[in-house]
């Protein structure tokens, strides 16, 4: 087990705590049990998709919450009165209660959330606002200035 501490980070960075906050946090959940499994892919420039192993999770048990960056993913299994009336011999699927977490970077939003199969997945998509997208500048050529003209102007004024 391996522990960062990014108090140097704190004592010669000034607004770097956020990410010092993710490492800690990235820290934290990789020493999770794991479960569930799930992936992460790109399906475009700015385009995501988080798949998660729900097998035998109904959507009425799953909850999907977006706050301040973070994704979280919670599935409650329901009191199944069929349960207590099984043996099993074997009992491979864990259907268990789960939270999975993500931090999403800023600007990213989820467009939908579909389970088909047992797989849960996320779509979620990069969108910048107006104000921080590249925008190209014209340049004009401009009219070339008489010299006259200019010093016509200043005696007017």
């Amino acid at each position: 087990m391996r522990t960062y501490d990014f108090t140097p980070l704190y004592r010669s960075a000034v607004g770097f705590d956020r990410l010092a906050n993710l490492l800690e946090s990235a820290a934290r959940t990789s020493q999770d049990t794991g479960y569930p499994p799930y992936n992460i892919e790109t399906t475009g420039e700015n385009a995501y998709r988080i798949e998660i192993a729900v097998a035998g999770f109904t959507p009425d048990e799953l909850n999907i919450e977006v706050k301040e960056n973070l994704l979280t993913v919670t599935g409650r299994k329901t009191a199944n009165d069929d349960a207590t009336q099984k043996t099993y011999l074997h009992r491979g699927l864990a259907e268990r209660d789960f939270e999975r977490r993500f931090q999403l970077a800023d600007y990213v939003v989820v467009t939908e959330a579909n389970l088909v199969n047992g797989l849960l997945s996320i779509a979620l998509k990069r969108e910048l606002p107006e104000a921080l997208k590249p925008r190209r500048i014209e340049i004009g050529a401009g009219t070339p200035l008489i010299e006259g003209k200019v010093k016509a102007d200043k005696k007017a004024a």
